[in-house]
This record gives structure tokens, sequence and C-alpha cells, in this order.
């Protein structure tokens, strides 16, 4: 959970049923991430990152049109299909000493002709969106990626799109989808958590909000500090959503993934992964490829060496899995 430093309540088992009655995170993440000095990117970086800005966004735009086709797709679930459960091996690594395997870059949606912006400036429609019998690279790489983990189709294409739009925002950090993914294992089985589905806009289909901390043992002490506008507690703040935010650390961090204009929503998976990826860059400082920075991050996200170690286990098995290196 992103937000506090609490000693950790049980927490789901990332493997587990989603269904299985096991509460939310309610486990330790650190205060806001402090911010860093703005970088100066030259001038031909700036211009590439504009450029795969609005590709990314139109990707992100065009997910309702297709959205409910990808729910049936493979890796959506697994149910009948013969197929084992994706386990995740859980690795006891020493914090700051290894980052997890690299899973390759998602393909740039400017190599897709279905996400080109074209040259008048006008936008593709969505309804121009090809079936994905044909689909383009990015889609075909998101359903490949979902079937080989056995993550939520939706989920996966949330993690890979806040990793393009982090490309083009934030270059030196390079925060892969991979490192999304573990967090949201950890924090809500990919935003399953309960029985909760994500539906083609990536919204939750029930709310997941977590536990009051109201200081109950092994919980910290939080005050409600939005009114109970996220958390539906106006006594104590409660996590929120697939990456299960605090309200106060949502206020500061919360971005809207789409670029529509609207606010951003904690239970929607596209803003809830943008959102991570953002915090966990400013939190580490820098380079997220390197074991001090990838650590530095996620240890802020959750100051608990456990919370670590099950990130960087499904962050890395996801990685594996991705380019069958397994």
């Amino acid at each position: 959970m992103a937000g506090t430093t609490a000693a950790s309540s049980p927490t789901p088992t990332p493997d587990a049923d989603p269904s299985a009655e096991s509460g939310p995170a309610a486990v330790p993440a650190a205060d806001p991430a402090p911010d860093r000095p703005p970088r100066r990117p030259r001038r031909a970086v700036r211009l590439v990152g504009r450029l795969a800005l609005v590709a990314v966004l139109l990707v992100v735009a065009a997910g309702a049109a297709w959205g409910l086709l990808l729910a049936s797709r493979p890796g959506a679930d697994r149910a009948g299909s013969g197929k084992p459960r994706f386990v995740v091996p859980e690795q006891q690594v020493e914090p700051r000493s290894v980052v997890p395997g690299g899973a390759g870059g998602v393909p740039d949606p400017l190599a897709s002709t279905s996400a080109q912006p074209r040259a008048s400036g006008v936008q593709p429609q969505a309804s121009a969106v090809q079936p994905l019998s044909t689909a383009d690279p990015f889609t075909t790489w998101v359903n490949r990626v979902a079937d080989a983990t056995d993550i939520p189709v939706r989920a996966v294409r949330a993690y890979a799109t806040a990793e393009l739009l982090m490309r083009a925002r934030d270059p030196a950090c390079r925060i892969g989808w991979s490192t999304l993914a573990g967090i949201g294992r950890v924090e809500s089985i990919h935003g399953q958590y309960g029985g909760a589905s994500l539906g083609a806009d990536g919204r939750e289909s029930t709310p997941i909000v977590g536990v009051p901390l109201d200081g109950s043992p092994g919980v910290k002490a939080i005050p409600d500090t939005d009114g109970g506008a996220l958390d539906g507690d106006t006594t104590w703040d409660r996590a929120v959503g697939p990456m299960q935010f605090l309200p106060s650390t949502w206020q500061r961090w919360g971005a809207r993934a789409s670029g529509d204009g609207a606010p951003p929503d904690p239970q929607n998976i596209d803003d809830a992964a943008l959102t991570a990826a953002r915090y966990l860059c400013a939190a580490g400082g820098g380079d997220m490829t390197t074991p001090q920075g990838w650590w530095d991050a996620v240890l802020a996200y959750n100051r608990s060496v456990e919370y670590g170690q099950k990130v960087f286990s499904g962050a890395d098995a996801y990685a594996k899995a991705s380019t069958g290196s397994n």
C-alpha cells in the first residue's frame, strides 16, 4: 500500500483464488516520495517523447472499443483451459543486491498503424481498431503476456501503458511493466480481490477498499484526510483501488492515464498503474534498472523487506515468463 509506515496486517495470497476472503494489503508503505528536480531533456528526446505520448494516449482511448473482446482472450481466465495456474516462486533476495529479470520493452504504439495519429492531426476513431485476429503489435503483445503470466488481459494492458507513458514523460526512470505487475499482484491480485474484476473501461466491478487504519494491532492510525470521498470512511483513512493508495497519497500523485481531462480514479487500473509508476520513479530517485534505484522505489511504496521480496518475486517471474526464459 502506498502511503503508510504501519506494520502489515494479513495480505492476500497473490497466487490464490482471487475470490478468497483475505483482505487487500494493509501493509506498510512510505510517506509520499519527494519531488525530484525537473530534468531538461534534449530537444530530440522531447519531440520523440511527445509523439510517443500522443500514441499511447490513443491506445488508452481505444481501450473501451476492444476491452470486452480482450476479456475472452487466453490469459483472462484459465478456468477449463487445461493449463496449470501460473505460480510465482517466492525469492528471499537481499535488498539492493539485484533487480528483477528484464522483461523486454513493450511494443511502441507508433509502430502500430491502428495507433498512429494521422498526418492532419486528427486521431483515428475507436472503430478503426483492428479485430484481435489481425491485432496490432501492442495488442498482440498484451494478449501473449496475459496468456503466459495468468494476469488479466486488462491489467497487463494497464501496466504496459503506464510503462509507455513513463517512457515518454520520465525516460531516465526506465520503470518496467513487470514491476507494476509485481505490485498489483501483492496489493489486489491484479484487481481481482474478493471476486472483483476489471471492466472494459479499466474500472473495478466492485470498489476495492482496505481496512480502516485505526491503530488496531499491526495497523498505523491515520485519521481521515479526504472526508470519505475516496474510501467512504469519514473517521479513518483506508487504502483504495487495485494499487492500494491512501487518499492523501492519491491526492498528491494521482494521474489520469487517458488524458481526457477527467479526475484520476484510484479504482481505474489505468490511472492506478500510472500513478504507481509516477510515485515509484520519484521515490527511486533515478534509474529503476539499478538495484539501488529499484529497491529504494519499492521500499518507499512499502517499507517492508518482505513486501519488497514479494514484489521482486512477481516482477521477476512475470518478466521471465513474458520472454520465455523461465
